[in-house]
């Protein structure tokens, strides 16, 4: 995504006192989710209107992508998600958080949606334990992906029934027609300083 600065001749030697934040996730970790969390603080002391998320992911820990979202649904700026290149498993989750009428994707850009996996180890009752967890974070993150793009609360989760638990890919245009996203194409973001003289 492109920060474009629209300034006069007579200002170019002005400092700016704050660049704009513009966080990019491409993975889903405890140490990614931390930085994002203190990006997000950060955007709110820049002066900037609005939070670019620019994701190109393949996915990743799904408690990190709680923790994201949390962080998301606090924000006092509205945030915009922009989907560059890929957006796959939580990375397709994340998209559907920017705000309405702010969710872009990139004409070639691919999303992937499946079924959450914790990748359980251990005992029997272990993996029973953690497998019944992945199945109330499954339905969590499904049902608030679904309101996020005006579907039904069983909408995602019909459509991977539907697919037999296959990973679903979507173009950007599938993305768009179902809600994900809401604009096919990549923004910008643009600064605009101004100078006024009076004379009194």
């Amino acid at each position: 995504m492109k920060v474009i600065y629209n300034i006069p001749p007579e200002l170019h030697n002005i400092e700016m006192p704050f660049e704009p934040v513009v966080i990019t996730v491409n993975d889903f970790t405890e140490e990614s989710a931390k930085e994002f969390s203190e990006l997000m603080s950060m955007a709110h002391n820049t002066g900037q209107k609005v939070i670019p998320i620019v994701i190109d992911s393949y996915g990743g820990l799904v408690h990190s992508l709680m923790s994201m979202i949390a962080d998301i649904n606090a924000s006092d700026l509205p945030v915009a998600t922009i989907v560059k290149g890929k957006a796959m498993s939580c990375g397709a989750i994340l998209a559907t958080f920017g705000a309405e009428g702010m969710r872009y994707a990139d004409p070639d850009a691919t999303l992937m949606i499946h079924e959450v996996s914790l990748g359980a180890f251990g005992k029997t009752e272990e993996v029973t334990a953690s497998a019944e967890e992945g199945r109330r974070l499954n339905e969590k993150v499904l049902k608030m992906m679904a309101r996020n793009c005006g579907q039904d609360e069983s909408y995602f989760i019909d459509q991977i029934h539907d697919r037999k638990h296959a990973d679903w890919f979507l173009t950007a245009d599938e993305a768009h027609q179902i809600g994900m996203v809401n604009h096919v194409r990549v923004p910008k973001m643009q600064l605009d300083v101004t100078a006024k003289w009076s004379f009194k």
